[in-house]
């Protein structure tokens, strides 16, 4: 019994460790970030790509593209309002969820790049700036001397 009180409030310090780092707290503000974001691109998608690949494919609503399938055991009835429901296969929303992956996503390479551009340039600032190493003077290489000598006796 006693082992499991010391591994509970040793769980509960490793999470209120965790949970008090800002790590968790910039991964919080990423995280609703990336949800604004996702909606920001998908209403990208939905309201100005495809209106213009619509003018290409000749239809006015691409998210309305669709495939009745055939039913096989006989159709399915709607109990409330007695009409036959399709079965269908919406590739329309499949292809705008295709197309806002693609620009999420190259948007997000993009993201990456630019910081991985940053960070060398950082690096290499960093090299600039580093001092070199300055030459010894006569009495630390005199001393050196001395120290080799007595370290070989």
């Amino acid at each position: 019994m006693a082992k499991e009180g010391k591994k509970k409030c040793k769980l509960l310090q490793e999470f209120k460790d965790f949970a008090v780092k800002g790590n968790m707290f910039d991964m919080a503000i990423g995280v609703i970030i990336g949800a604004v974001f996702k909606d920001l691109v998908n209403s990208f998608t939905n309201n100005i790509i495809m209106p213009i690949i619509s003018i290409f494919t000749g239809s006015i609503d691409f998210s309305s593209w669709k495939i009745t399938l055939p039913s096989i055991f006989g159709d399915k009835i709607d109990p409330e309002t007695g009409a036959v429901v399709a079965n269908t296969l919406n590739f329309g929303d499949f292809l705008s969820s295709v197309i806002s992956f693609l620009i999420l996503a190259f948007v997000i390479f993009m993201m990456v790049k630019g910081v991985n551009k940053l960070r060398e340039l950082g690096k290499k600032k960093e090299e600039e700036e580093a001092p070199a190493d300055p030459e010894p003077s006569a009495e630390e290489k005199l001393l050196t001397e001395i120290r080799d000598l007595l370290k070989d006796k």
